[in-house]
């Protein structure tokens, strides 16, 4: 993976690709500012604000060994494990995992 220079995140393969089509379209001046740009960002933070608001809370018994590797992964990740649970559950409910039956 490729550090991004700007943010210095690194990006995965899909990521710098897409990086790289909009530096290239930066530079031929195909991108172009939105209309009040400044409201659209501050609608799209409330947005994302609502979205990743967490008001609901639950309770769960699940194995050790479950918890365990959860933990792992979530180490794995630079994670909270609590933090990491309800990502995987967040990207269930909105259906980016698909079932394998």
């Amino acid at each position: 993976m490729k550090k991004h220079d700007v943010f210095d995140i690194e990006l995965d393969e899909e990521e710098q690709e897409i990086s790289d089509a909009l530096d290239k379209a930066l530079e031929r001046g195909e991108l172009k500012s939105v209309p009040n740009l400044e409201q659209r960002m501050a609608e799209a933070r409330q947005i994302a604000a609502n979205t990743l608001r967490k008001d609901a809370r639950v309770n769960i018994r699940i194995s050790s060994m479950d918890l365990r590797r959860l933990k792992e992964r979530a180490a794995f990740k630079g994670l909270p494990y609590q933090t990491f649970i309800a990502s995987v559950l967040h990207e269930y409910a909105a259906g980016h995992f698909t079932e394998v039956v």
